[in-house]
């Protein structure tokens, strides 16, 4: 691909820049400054995550991450003696903040893993078949999107109240108007796939208030200036707040500087999500039927992928191991699986029970005896095992899901980027690219944060569509810059 016309290799104003990325294992803020021309990413603050049980209720801890946050602004500012010029925050999808009529939180957020969605989903398809949902939104079916919580909430009485997914409402609480950016809002179940808008249908049938959602814009959209206390700081005294491609995923595929038709990715971390982007969506009947999503992409393309369990099933299997103080890390973890000799079989790694929280390696054993399979051994030092089949099965998982995103997509699939946090586990690649047998590049650990600051910069330099804002090349122009930086 060659770069398009009139964008240098240099921004006009060479202030620093700000990407937030909120995860929900760990919330990282990092800073890119220009010296001599060349861009530098620097990780200036990173701290854990992690849903709390409240009162039987899974919820995220708001008041701690937004302390994080604006820790890591304050850190950024003691940096960038030079100015900030923007921040933009990605982050997961379909957790949102309720808020009163002065835009303050009514309460933490549920986390998608809490198991009211269960009866919510049910309640819902006796109203708005899935099969019509489908249609509507061209979106896969999954319990944890922001539809079936907010209609959770109104089976719960709550009264109707605005909302913002927390990408868009920790831009709120820095000083943005409430909205909601197009990519993270098809997330919500709640777009309208033919015509990018709020599906009035929908609010009515999950008996929702279309008057409580936010206004909708496009990627890269400039929210304004930061106000509040942290905007006294010299150093973000004329800093302009942005919504980059606010859903994580959407962030981190646009941080895949590719070009052509031959590729697919896996965004992998907690969540794997496995596929490809369109120019168009995909929403047939055989798409449909295997459950895969068009979601929103930077450049008013589209992902279509489908979501594998991740990283996930691992996470809560060391939890369980942890609890009897085994002191197994990632890396020693990865490093005894892959001299385990492969599986007898392997899980089924999107089976529902396994997208549940707790007593993970129970749960595995409670799968194979439903296949009439011997149960592991569960102890902490018998752990190699267990992971092993975890890394042999999403292996497998992943060559499934490409193999029918080339089917779909008509694409002939040669190559295979993967991004996030777990493309680092070398011995999950290996089986991937063995399983795959495409050409497999390791992206940035960092690509949430690549694709953020690929699309503030394609914003500030480039004329935007303003209906779908930077183009996909200004934003792969940008993303090629900051991979190679952070590359060297």
């Amino acid at each position: 691909m060659t770069d398009p016309p009139g964008i240098a290799s240099a921004p006009t104003d060479t202030r620093a820049s700000i990407a937030v990325d909120l995860g929900a294992e760990s919330c990282r803020v990092s800073l890119l400054r220009w010296h001599h021309g060349e861009p530098s990413i620097t990780l200036v603050h990173r701290f854990a995550n992690a849903p709390r049980n409240v009162a039987g209720t899974l919820r995220w801890n708001l008041a701690m991450i937004e302390s994080g946050l604006d820790e890591g602004l304050r850190k950024c500012a003691s940096l960038a003696s030079e100015g900030v010029r923007s921040i933009a925050v990605d982050g997961w999808a379909v957790d949102y903040v309720r808020l009163d009529p002065h835009n303050h939180p009514l309460a933490d957020p549920f986390c998608y893993r809490d198991e009211r969605t269960l009866h919510a989903e049910q309640s819902l398809h006796q109203k708005l078949s899935p099969t019509r949902l489908r249609d509507l939104t061209g979106v896969q079916q999954l319990r944890i999107n922001t539809l079936y919580q907010l209609h959770a909430d109104t089976l719960a009485r709550l009264p109707p109240t605005p909302w913002l997914n927390l990408p868009e409402y920790i831009l709120l609480r820095w000083g943005a108007p409430p909205v909601a950016e197009y990519p993270n809002a098809t997330h919500t179940h709640l777009i309208d796939l033919s015509t990018r808008q709020w599906s009035a249908e929908i609010f009515h049938s999950a008996g929702l208030d279309l008057a409580s959602a936010p206004k909708l814009v496009p990627p890269g959209t400039l929210l304004g200036k930061l106000r509040g206390p942290l905007a006294d700081l010299p150093a973000l005294r004329d800093t302009l707040l942005i919504a980059p491609a606010c859903h994580d995923t959407a962030s981190a595929i646009a941080g895949i500087p590719a070009s052509g038709n031959d590729w697919a990715y896996i965004s992998s971390g907690t969540w794997s999500l496995v596929g490809t982007l369109l120019d168009h969506p995909q929403n047939n009947a055989a798409a449909a039927a295997e459950n895969f999503t068009n979601l929103g992409a930077a450049g008013g393309q589209i992902c279509f992928h489908k979501n594998v369990n991740g990283m996930w099933l691992l996470r809560q299997c060391m939890d369980a191991w942890a609890s009897e103080l085994h002191p197994w890390t990632i890396p020693d973890l990865i490093a005894a699986a892959e001299k385990i000799p492969p599986p007898d079989a392997l899980l089924d790694v999107d089976e529902p029970d396994l997208l549940l929280a707790g007593n993970m390696p129970q749960r595995i054993n409670a799968q194979r005896l439903r296949n009439n399979l011997p149960p592991l051994d569960e102890r902490p030092e018998a752990a190699p095992i267990i992971a092993s089949l975890i890394f042999h099965s999403l292996a497998a998982q992943y060559a499934n899901v490409l193999g029918r995103v080339a089917h779909h997509s008509g694409k002939n699939l040669q190559r295979l980027f993967i991004v996030g946090g777990a493309s680092q586990n070398n011995f999950l690649n290996r089986l991937t690219q063995q399983a795959t047998g495409l050409e497999l590049h390791r992206g940035s650990a960092e690509s949430s944060t690549v694709g953020n600051f690929a699309i503030q910069l394609a914003a500030l330099e480039s004329p935007s569509n303003t209906s779908t804002g930077p183009s996909a090349h200004a934003i792969a122009h940008w993303a090629r810059l900051f991979v190679a930086a952070l590359d060297h």
